[in-house]
């Protein structure tokens, strides 16, 4: 099979000929991959800064966004059948710690991450498990999807958690509405009845962010943070929801936060770097957001199978996944960028 491997860091990927995935136990699922989503993180393991705690050995293939078709089955998976469309959650979880017991199964103590830990998704054919796979709708296409198996669903994780505290009168800001940014709007507008505010630099992406939702767009342009207390009578927003985490960002994003409120981080690359004596005056939160459960993934695919979530994607051939890279690293992409490996 032909896949996109890492050899080293810094450097680009190679598109090469692999053996196929194997089944290796009786609820083992190889997928033929139909998309494949690229991620900011994607660009973070490029350049080394996951290295020390994902412990891969280089070559691997990346890719952890990741939808298809059902290609091979273990003996003992019986929740689907070779030829289903689906989604696949990012995470390979063991499905018997207490975290995989109680829904939490992104802290599973025993899992594995493929395109971060192990071989992932830039290629077309795929090892997981029969835990892992979210069976698609009809009239869904896999490609169409595939990047809401990492971004989108950590954007409905993120505001899942901060629905409750975003009741009627509330404001929620987005910073960033990209490929991430674009699905939390969506969500916000699903699951809240918060007004939402959304920040970023580019005009193209605020236009987009109006037609997802967003009552208020804000250019960051120096004079943002203003214009936020502005909008939110100057008390602030009760969240701040950071699809950015990097640029100098957290400083404005933590001036816009109300007394009480919290700040839910999932951009990363910066450190928050707030005083102390702050965080307690002020009765600030900082909520941490890794991808999410299998759970969160059901029910996002519920909120895309009754269109209230929708993906802007641009597709690029397996060939061209550094040509892909360097759009998103260079800003130039409005939504997700899905890999095709066909």
């Amino acid at each position: 099979m032909r896949a996109a491997r890492l050899h080293e860091y810094h450097g680009q990927l190679h598109v090469e000929e692999l053996a196929e995935p194997a089944l290796l136990a009786p609820h083992d699922v190889i997928v033929r991959i139909g998309g494949a989503g690229l991620c900011r993180t994607d660009l973070h393991i490029q350049q080394g800064q996951w290295a020390e705690k994902s412990g891969v050995e280089l070559p691997y293939v990346l890719g952890h966004e990741n939808a298809g078709w059902v290609h091979e089955i273990g003996a003992a998976v019986s929740n689907v059948a070779v030829g289903d469309p689906v989604i696949l959650h990012p995470l390979v979880t063991c499905g018997l710690c207490r975290a995989c017991r109680i829904g939490d199964d992104v802290h599973c103590e025993d899992s594995r991450f493929p395109g971060i830990s192990v071989d992932g998704g830039f290629a077309e054919l795929m090892r997981t498990t029969a835990r892992s796979v979210v069976k698609l709708g009809a009239g869904v296409e896999p490609g169409a999807v595939a990047a809401l198996a990492d971004a989108g669903l950590t954007a409905y994780h993120a505001v899942r958690k901060a629905a409750p505290i975003l009741h009627p009168g509330t404001f929620a800001v987005v910073v960033g509405a990209g490929g991430l940014g674009h699905i939390g709007i969506q969500c916000l507008s699903a699951l809240t009845p918060a007004e939402i505010v959304v920040l970023d630099p580019s005009e193209g992406a605020l236009a987009l962010a109006r037609e997802l939702g967003a009552d208020h767009t804000v250019r960051v342009d120096g004079t943002h943070v203003a214009k936020v207390l502005e909008l939110t009578d100057g008390r602030g927003a009760e969240a701040v929801i950071d699809f950015v985490g990097e640029h100098g960002i957290i400083p404005d994003g933590v001036a816009m936060l109300r007394d009480a409120g919290s700040y839910f981080v999932i951009g990363y690359g910066e450190n928050v770097d707030v005083p102390t004596i702050d965080i307690i005056s002020r009765e600030i939160n900082f909520v941490g957001n890794l991808v999410g459960s299998y759970d969160d993934l059901a029910n996002l695919m519920t909120l895309t199978r009754q269109r209230r979530v929708t993906l802007h994607t641009t597709t690029y051939p397996l060939d061209a996944v550094n040509d892909a890279m360097a759009d998103l690293d260079g800003g130039r992409l409005q939504g997700r960028a899905i890999l095709v490996p066909a």
